[in-house]
């Protein structure tokens, strides 16, 4: 890593974490392919799907504990 890398990196490391959340989302955007305004609107469409569905109760919700000890117990097999 460069010197210039690494003072940028001092940096982003001292700032909070909700600013280095966003440095992070803006960062890796830049890996991706420019944004489809069609697909952005069907995540959104799908998202307030599911909102509804589940004020309605159609979908139930699982404690985040729950859906990393899944995982974790996938992992260690």
């Amino acid at each position: 890593m460069s010197t210039n890398s690494e003072q940028i990196l001092k940096e982003a490391l001292a700032l909070g974490p909700q600013e280095r959340a966003e440095l992070v989302e803006q960062l890796l955007a830049t890996f991706q392919s420019p944004r489809d305004p069609h697909i952005d609107e069907l995540w959104a469409r799908e998202a307030e799907d599911r909102l509804d569905a589940f004020d309605r109760g159609e979908l139930k919700s699982v404690p985040a504990e729950e859906v990393f000890s899944r995982i974790k117990q996938r992992r260690a097999k």
